[in-house]
């Protein structure tokens, strides 16, 4: 119990004992406080710098406060100012002959012809700025039927399957729904060996368009002269 009480007596003086940190002097000829005064140097904060103070409505100028129709030029205008001309893209771009009229209206009109420009690009077709629809200039056109190509028409199967459909027009509706219930195989007679030499041995390949090459109006009435080159005869 003594030692308990001389502890607590212990507890009550620390409370009241007062600690003073004493630092060593610095020597500003130490080359190591240079060096560390120019470290805590960079740590310090960027002074603030005095906020302008807002002038008055009052004093503003009269030019500022009129709205933009009444300054000069609208919105629309400004931005037709600071577009390029065709003619001074075609300056500032490697390869003019990509530009057409509406490139300048872009973004970012030099971007758009260096993507023009790239190699195996395949452009956009034209009709996107047309006013009226794709196609509409083919109405009226009568759709020419389909037609088998050669290969397979010189196998006969389009006499076989015409006497087919005559002999079923020549049948009764009910021997018809009984052909419904009841198929039958092997009611077209066809030698198939002829039809494998047909697609393994005589079939053509169609004609087919080029990388790039789109389709545009009336472009299966152009005259194409695969043999001739511009600039050889």
């Amino acid at each position: 119990a003594e030692y308990m009480g001389n502890f607590g007596g212990l507890l009550d003086d620390r409370d009241s004992v007062e600690v003073e940190y004493v630092t060593s002097g610095l020597d500003e000829a130490d080359p190591a406080y240079a060096h560390f005064a120019r470290v805590f140097a960079k740590l310090q904060p960027p002074p603030e710098e005095p906020k302008p103070r807002p002038e008055p409505k009052e004093s503003r100028p009269d030019a500022e406060l009129a709205p933009a129709a009444e300054r000069g030029l609208s919105r629309k205008q400004r931005k037709q100012l600071k577009r390029l001309d065709v003619a001074q893209l075609k300056q500032l771009v490697p390869r003019p002959d990509v530009v057409e009229l509406h490139d300048a209206n872009a973004a970012d009109p030099k971007l758009l012809v260096h993507l023009k420009a790239y190699k195996n690009t395949v452009p956009v077709p034209p009709h996107w700025c047309q006013k009226r629809k794709y196609l509409a200039g083919k109405r009226g056109f009568e759709k020419p039927p389909f037609a088998l190509p050669a290969f397979i028409a010189d196998t006969g199967i389009s006499r076989i399957r015409q006497g087919y459909a005559e002999q079923e027009e020549a049948k009764r509706a009910k021997q018809r729904q009984k052909d419904k219930v009841q198929p039958r195989t092997g009611k077209i007679n066809i030698d198939y060996q002829v039809l494998h030499d047909a697609f393994f041995k005589y079939q053509t390949k169609p004609k087919m368009t080029h990388y790039g090459d789109l389709y545009h109006e009336g472009k299966e009435f152009e005259v194409r002269l695969p043999d001739h080159k511009p600039g050889f005869l």
